[in-house]
């Protein structure tokens, strides 16, 4: 470990994790496939006969003797008094779902992004360290870079449908979003300060030893 570092362990550490415990355990297959979504279960066919009011055929020789040889499509009334069952979403439901992998990748990997965010902090706030380089900047990057990949995914399936009003949608918010960039401009600094510029001064200064002794010049 004082070879590697101690981030770097816990780097590689969370990613046997997340591949050892992805098809087990998944916070976002549990925020889908906890009880809390529902969906409605589909009619069998006896059910459909008997709203129809044609039952089916016991026998061969039953449905000869009814003229059922060549059976119709069953077709039911529109006001037919029937009421859809409904069942809690499992995971083997969630699977038919368009970009359902790719929604519990994308939120695993927040989740331990997370989880080493926080660990890096707490080991800097307890130990820290000038010379070593925060790793879950790193992880953070990622996961803004695989937010990014899966929003520009969904925003191209929105734009190739042909039909509905996904494209209006998408251009609506985007023209809500420059309209809401414009107002916070007219806001005045002293509201807007978060601090960067110290934030910015304490990173140079942490990174300053670190690329002097790898023969880099520091203006």
């Amino acid at each position: 470990m004082a070879v590697l570092g101690v981030q770097l362990v816990v780097t590689l550490f969370t990613a046997t994790v997340m591949h050892r415990l992805a098809p087990h355990c998944s916070f976002a297959r549990w925020l889908l496939c906890n009880g809390s979504l529902f969906r409605y279960v589909h009619p069998s066919e006896e059910e459909l006969r008997v709203l129809a009011g044609k039952p089916r055929p016991r026998g061969r020789k039953e449905r000869w003797a009814n003229g059922l040889h060549d059976e119709k499509p069953l077709s039911v009334p529109r006001d037919a008094p029937f009421q859809l069952a409904t069942c809690p979403l499992t995971a083997v439901d969630a699977l038919v779902l368009r970009f359902f992998l790719e929604y519990q990748w994308f939120v695993d990997f927040a989740v331990y992004s997370v989880g080493v965010y926080l660990f890096t902090e707490a080991y800097y706030l307890v130990l820290g360290p000038v010379q070593e380089a925060n790793i879950s900047v790193f992880w953070c990057l990622l996961t803004l870079a695989f937010s990014l990949k899966v929003f520009l995914m969904v925003t191209r399936l929105y734009f190739s449908a042909k039909e509905g009003g996904e494209r209006s949608v998408c251009l609506t918010f985007a023209f809500l979003v420059l309209l809401l960039a414009m107002l916070v401009q007219v806001v005045r600094e002293e509201t807007l300060e978060l601090g960067l510029e110290p934030g910015l001064a304490s990173v140079i200064q942490n990174l300053e030893p670190v690329l002097k002794k790898q023969g880099w010049d520091w203006a």
